[in-house]
């Protein structure tokens, strides 16, 4: 190794431009290290194992260490070290004994493989000092890209009520796919294998939410068991996708291969969204590695007591919690996401505990945070969906309705009140105006401030996402079966509103799986069917099951990988697909304006709530705990036709009025949430008597609709 020492110092490089970035005869280099006495930028071999120089940075300017490396080129693999104060008291905890990966990295070389003793930045034998073995050979590193941009593809945009949202968890989507190629399973490229292009869209998806593709380090207690963070909420490299999921199949880097799958995706009509984690970092907490911030300006990326300088504020659950009240930290969120966006084309993302970008430098949350001030006023990142997890684990945490005009939520209420009013009758939310208040878009939460007017589509609605049950399992556990975590079944949620039926788990009792079906068919009618935006997570549509496992984060197995042959897949999809269908028909179904109840142009209200007899709900009957059934009677304004919906969530067939019309004869039925593929009884039906199935959504209109294809998305 060529030692600093005995090099010619570097020219300077553009503190402007961090990270590692081609120029004419080289690559400028540039890394944030504010309190850093010296850094050496380190240059590897192929292969990231052998460090072959070390140069010493010679210019900083405002905290930014910077130099021309001249000679070298795309494919050069590096890291950096910094040196400075031991103070792990104050939050300074430099060590130059630990090479850093550098945190504009486009591309991550290696993997943290748990061994924990070598990445401490302390000596675990004397702990108030740093360690003292060098970790250069194992250390995740960087390797320098070529610039590249995404292809363009022209993606017409999905109007607000007609986007149908999947969340996909790439390895899990493929990996027992038995029409992707082996070699492609579980990858970016089995992604965009036309079978999952056609399956989407059948099920009438338009936007696909990837979980985290950011690269990742796994725990080291996870590794320990034989585990690993499936889910991928363990970012460490913001800017470089995760390699794992990368076939090699071409000869393609992991950044090519994901770049050509979303370019395919946005080709067959879908958008794509990812899911990024800008709260935390892999890091975890001061015992955990040391593998690139908190070794380059531990006191500015991480948020810390006041009362204890050295102590982490942990409002993420993970141990450590990004300080995006500072500049720097902010400035690199907004570089990653523009870098997603120009690089890989992707349309918008999701963010998880998102409160932690709206914080400022006390800690507290605000709309007009300096992360969405950024936002606003960025000519790319404008353009975005953009889509928050809008509760963290901070003062003030839970914000649901509280971002910016433009942003869609995560919204648990609507989830919490449609399992209620389904599954858990004595729950004080399972009545009418609950149902009723999710139904039309959540008002209560999305409305309430005249300053900042949203719309009914910002309520991302959803039954079951990633963290919790799967659909099948709702239906099938009262309690969480977690054993397989390794935590004795502390981990995951307690009260998920779930019920089996009777059984707990599989069952073969002929009764149990009809009821389970039902009550599956009903939950998604009310999703699919009401005012927001609706998400499904992939593989309820096939009857996945994680065997009660609902915190499924560190299962790469058969227990999160999605079952393509499971013999009830078939039906449960194409009940999907007629919701989404009669979705994209009517526009009561999928209208983006807040219902007020008052007569329009013809006299006719948008919104009529009803008791079972055709009577309008009184103020008591709103909250009546025995009685929880309910019609809702919808008069699109402009439209020229009614659409009725029919909930009865009771164990036995009920007999409903089907209400006068103004707009038609008849009343015609769409929708039965009993049968299996959703057939609605034949025939027409004037208003009067109307037997409504137990367990069960109806939904008629008032003439025969046609399904409109403009809606920019996949038909």
């Amino acid at each position: 190794m060529r030692h600093a020492e005995a090099m010619q110092a570097l020219p300077p490089g553009d503190p402007h431009h961090l990270g590692a970035h081609p120029v004419a005869g080289g690559v400028q280099f540039a890394v944030w290290a504010p309190e850093a006495e010296a850094v050496w930028l380190c240059l590897f071999d192929d292969s990231g194992r052998h460090e072959l120089q070390r140069l010493p940075v010679p210019h900083v300017h405002l905290g930014i260490w910077h130099a021309t490396v001249p000679g070298v080129g795309p494919g050069q693999v590096y890291g950096w070290r910094a040196a400075g104060p031991w103070q792990p008291a104050q939050g300074l905890r430099f060590n130059p004994q630990r090479l850093l990966l550098d945190p504009y990295a486009h591309a991550v070389v290696g993997r943290y493989a748990g061994e924990l003793d070598r990445y401490l930045d302390f000596d675990p034998v004397d702990p108030r000092r740093p360690h003292p073995q060098d970790n250069g050979d194992i250390a995740l590193k960087a390797r320098v890209q070529a610039p590249a941009r995404a292809p363009v593809v022209d993606v017409p945009p999905v109007p607000l009520g007609h986007r149908v949202v999947a969340e996909v968890h790439v390895r899990s989507a493929t990996a027992l796919h038995p029409e992707v190629p082996e070699a492609l399973r579980g990858t970016y490229a089995g992604l965009a294998h036309p079978a999952l292009i056609a399956h989407w869209k059948a099920l009438g998806v338009t936007t696909l939410e990837l979980m985290p593709v950011q690269a990742r380090a796994d725990e080291a207690r996870l590794q320990r068991q034989g585990l690993s963070n499936h889910w991928g909420y363990t970012p460490i490299g913001f800017m470089a996708p995760e390699p794992r999921y990368a076939s090699g199949q071409g000869g393609l880097s992991a950044a090519e291969e994901l770049r050509q799958a979303i370019a395919t995706l946005r080709r067959a009509g879908f958008e794509v969204v990812l899911d990024m984690v800008f709260n935390h970092s892999a890091e975890t907490d001061l015992q955990g590695p040391c593998l690139s911030l908190k070794g380059l300006a531990n006191r500015h990326w991480y948020r810390h007591d006041p009362k204890q300088p050295g102590a982490y504020l942990d409002w993420s659950g993970c141990g450590n919690t990004l300080n995006l009240g500072e500049p720097m930290v902010l400035r690199m969120v907004i570089d990653a996401l523009r870098h997603w966006v120009q690089s890989y084309g992707v349309d918008g993302f999701r963010f998880d505990l998102a409160p932690a970008l709206g914080r400022d430098d006390q800690g507290r949350y605000s709309p007009g945070a300096a992360f969405f001030g950024a936002w606003q006023t960025d000519p790319v990142l404008r353009r975005c969906l953009m889509i928050a997890e809008p509760w963290d684990l901070g003062p003030e945490g839970y914000q649901l309705g509280h971002f910016p005009v433009g942003w869609f939520e995560w919204n648990d209420q609507a989830r919490d009140g449609w399992r209620a009013y389904w599954l858990r009758p004595e729950d004080r939310r399972a009545d009418r105006a609950e149902l009723a208040n999710r139904l039309a878009g959540s008002s209560d939460r999305f409305r309430h401030d005249p300053k900042r007017p949203r719309r009914p589509a910002a309520s991302l609605n959803f039954i079951t996402a990633h963290d919790g049950f799967t659909l099948r399992d709702l239906l099938s556990y009262n309690q969480r079966h977690n054993l397989a975590n390794g935590e004795g079944n502390r981990d995951g949620h307690h009260e998920n509103l779930s019920w089996n039926c009777g059984t707990e788990g599989p069952s073969h009792d002929p009764a149990v799986l009809v009821l389970r079906g039902r009550l599956q068919r009903a939950l998604l009618a009310t999703l699919l069917l009401s005012r927001g935006t609706p998400m499904l997570l992939m593989g309820d549509e096939l009857g996945h099951s994680q065997q009660g496992n609902n915190n499924a984060y560190c299962q790469d197995s058969a227990l999160t990988w999605l079952d393509w042959t499971a013999p009830d897949s078939r039906s449960l999809a194409a009940y999907i697909a007629r919701l989404t269908q009669l979705r994209r028909c009517d526009t009561a179904l999928r209208g983006d304006l807040w219902l007020h109840g008052r007569p329009g142009p013809d006299g006719l209200p948008d919104v009529r709530w009803l008791r079972p007899d055709g009577a309008p709900l009184a103020a008591a009957d709103w909250h009546d705990r025995h009685d929880r059934a309910l019609t809702v009677q919808l008069a699109p304004p402009g439209a020229d036709h009614e659409t009725l919906l029919l909930f009865n969530p009771t164990g036995s067939d009920r007999l409903f009025t089907l209400p006068p019309l103004s707009r038609g004869p008849a009343w015609i039925g769409r929708l039965d949430s009993r049968h299996a593929l959703g057939q609605p009884p034949e025939g027409q039906h004037p208003p009067g008597p109307f037997s409504v199935p137990a367990h069960s959504v109806q939904l008629l209109c008032s003439h025969a609709l046609t399904e409109t294809t403009a809606h920019g998305g996949p038909t």
